[in-house]
């Protein structure tokens, strides 16, 4: 058989080693053969084999006509590599060599053929038993391989492949139960690697699904008591980035599988995919079964929730009614705040509960909440129509979770950092610009930044993952599973009423009979004309959520970590790249400075003043450079124009930091003829930038747009 590899490889030195080194090594070589149980014979021959290459490699005129060939094979046309030619009575020990050269994976393939019929060795021979052994090392060793590198479904293959082996042949129990232990390690790797694939790779990405079902159903469901190998909070970290690699309607199936028999977690992830459906594909129908199945779960404390669901169904008056029983009264003082009408202050709450609670987290999903759009949406309409003519029938009536129990667990509370989209719960923030790039390019682009991969150790799960940036859970609860059943009083669907304000600011002519549908259009253009813009206005800092306690000032939910940097950003320091221990808001602000001056450099076909490597992760500069081999290609050139104009970091943690950034941005797109073929004129984008460290450094990971 041909190894494929050369005599230093084979003996472990390097091309530039003189004769004194190349014998010194093969001393230690031979002083050190492998200790895991091959037979004295594998040995003798792995002894002749070092010292073969070994006289070659210390004799100046052999080793001379070797090197020789060696340069003439690697300037041949041909894509040739080198190998050495082993007789088969010597196999077993060449591939002993080829593994402690660091090619596991060859070694196990080699080894793998040589126990199949008709190379296998006889049964009970030394050669069977070598082999045997020798296929389980390089199994484990390739698998090894391949997890460093990130090929987690490559490791789980190899490792089930050695596992068939090893049980077909019968031998090494040990190694057996190593492997399995392996493999069982390897399973949450390998579903992130094969639910981040694109949405074309169908088959791997149903076997993702597969075994996400089966870890979920190991644990005894997402609310079991879970498995001493994967705590609860490792858990948790690691399903809050399975959420951002589901489309909504596979979180749908999913939870609602989950959420049966009783699942109380899976049942209100289930509520809210069901309503980030309806929302973006503007399916009402939708939002009455995430309502229902919210209402079916018993979850205390779920009024303002079940207010907003109300409210996207036309349901005005039973909306006002959820929200006033369920709301704290900090929460109620704000929502008077908004507008003279209490309609003000529920639509502000529905369009940051829609944009930070219930939108984030999903694959398929990026729409602006527009309350306007969905109310005039005709699907909307008519559903609400139906519901009126169901309602002039005397069809059902309207259930609510009006009253809920006093008593609850902290179960949602301890799952809240898996609900929540980027796995924290921020305070809501008042809009600085239209949602964009930090360029006016660029998509939201989450690879995997949050789980701290380097930190995790083979083949067991990691126990590092403390270094993830603390949770802020909401202010939610759970009933005890068994517990006090819920009380659903029932409501009478009410008369829908136009707000008089809002028809008086349209100046509308007054009409007989307003159908509901009808009704929604005008409340939309309304409350758009109404001089508290509600569709448009976001939460301002300090809104009180759902459930907070009673205070005579309403506090931020988090505190910002530093306070806002307006002032302009400094020059590039020399420290880049960044490597403090603690970054301040400048080192941070001028990181991303550098990174934008770099990016603008290259889209206008030039080249960065820093390493790009050292200013952002993999993904982006790779997106970066896709980017502009796209421009290249079509003859096109990008001049971008951005400066930071405020910088404030909101979150922090030991590897990662969070800040919300107004950027000044404008850009030109041009052909090679220098026609402007796309302008976007200066003004205002707001973002949310991630930095994460990498060793010693700190770098961009990611951004999200800020609605």
């Amino acid at each position: 058989m041909e190894l494929p590899f050369d005599h230093f490889r084979l003996l472990g030195v390097s091309p530039a080693a003189d004769a004194q080194t190349v014998l010194h090594t093969l001393k230690l070589r031979l002083d050190r053969p492998p200790d895991q149980g091959f037979t004295p014979e594998t040995l003798q021959t792995r002894a002749e084999l070092l010292r073969s290459s070994a006289d070659l490699l210390s004799n100046s005129e052999r080793r001379e006509r070797y090197e020789a060939d060696l340069t003439n094979l690697s300037s041949a046309e041909a894509s040739l590599v080198p190998g050495l030619e082993v007789p088969p009575s010597k196999e077993v020990a060449g591939l002993l060599l080829l593994l402690e050269a660091g090619q596991g994976a060859e070694a196990f393939e080699a080894a793998r053929r040589g126990l199949n019929p008709p190379q296998a060795p006889a049964l009970g021979s030394s050669r069977e038993a070598d082999l045997t052994l020798l296929a389980a090392l390089a199994c484990q060793a390739s698998a090894e391989d391949y997890h460093k590198e990130r090929r987690y479904e490559a490791a789980a293959q190899t490792l089930q492949l050695g596992l068939q082996l090893l049980q077909r042949m019968g031998q090494l129990p040990a190694s057996r139960q190593m492997i399995e232990r392996s493999l069982a390690a390897l399973l949450p790797y390998r579903i992130l690697d094969l639910l981040s694939r694109d949405l074309a790779a169908v088959a791997e990405r149903q076997e993702g699904l597969h075994l996400l079902e089966h870890l979920v159903q190991q644990r005894g469901g997402l609310d079991g008591p879970g498995d001493a190998d994967f705590s609860p909070e490792e858990f948790q970290a690691f399903f809050k980035q399975i959420r951002q690699f589901l489309t909504v309607q596979e979180q749908v199936d999913l939870f609602s599988h989950w959420a049966v028999p009783s699942s109380p977690t899976a049942g209100f992830l289930a509520s809210y995919a069901l309503t980030a459906s309806g929302f973006s594909q503007r399916k009402p129908e939708r939002i009455a079964a995430a309502r229902e199945r919210l209402v079916a779960g018993g979850q205390a404390g779920m009024e303002p929730y079940l207010a907003c669901l109300s409210l996207l169904l036309g349901q005005v008056e039973v909306a006002q009614s959820l929200f006033a029983q369920g709301a704290s009264e900090p929460l109620r003082q704000w929502a008077a705040e908004q507008g003279d009408e209490p309609l003000a202050g529920l639509c502000a709450y529905c369009i940051d509960w829609l944009d930070r609670e219930v939108l984030p987290g999903y694959r398929d999903i990026e729409v602006e909440v527009d309350l306007e759009a969905w109310f005039a949406d005709r699907d909307v309409q008519l559903y609400v129509e139906r519901e009126d003519r169901k309602m002039a029938r005397g069809g059902e009536a309207v259930s609510s979770a009006a009253s809920v129990p006093s008593e609850s667990t902290n179960l949602l509370a301890e799952w809240s950092p898996a609900i929540s989209g980027l796995g924290t719960y921020p305070a809501p923030t008042a809009a600085t610009g239209a949602a964009g790039r930090d360029d006016g390019a660029e998509e939201d682009d989450l690879d995997w930044p949050s789980w701290p991969w380097p930190q995790l150790h083979w083949p067991r799960w990691g126990r590092s993952l403390q270094a993830i940036s603390a949770w802020r859970p909401p202010e939610l609860r759970l009933p005890t599973p068994g517990g006090p059943s819920l009380k659903r009083p029932v409501f009478r669907r009410p008369t829908f009423n136009v707000p008089r304000f809002n028809l008086a600011k349209l100046n509308l002519p007054e009409q007989p009979r307003w159908t509901r549908a009808a009704a929604l259009s005008v409340l939309a253009l309304g409350v758009a004309a109404g001089g508290f813009a509600l569709v448009r206005q976001r939460l301002a800092p300090g809104t009180p959520q759902a459930g907070m306690a009673p205070s005579a000032s309403v506090p931020p939910l988090t505190q910002p970590v530093s306070p806002p940097v307006v002032k302009p950003a400094p020059s590039l320091p020399a420290t880049l790249p960044l490597e403090s221990d603690e970054p301040t808001p400048e080192e941070l602000q001028a990181l991303l400075e550098a990174w934008l001056k770099a990016k603008a450099a290259v889209l206008a076909g030039g080249s960065a003043s820093l390493p790009l490597e050292e200013l952002a992760r993999t993904p982006q500069v790779e997106r970066l450079r896709r980017q502009r081999r796209e421009d290249e290609a079509a003859g096109r050139i990008e001049e971008i124009r951005s400066s930071v104009r405020r910088f404030t970091v909101t979150n922090r943690a030991a590897n990662r930091i969070e800040a919300e950034v107004e950027l000044s941005y404008s850009d030109e797109l041009r052909n090679r003829q220098g026609q402007v073929l796309k302008r976007t004129p200066e003004g205002s984008r707001s973002n949310r930038y991630v930095f994460g460290r990498d060793g010693k450094t700190w770098k961009l990971v990611f951004f999200r747009p800020l609605a």
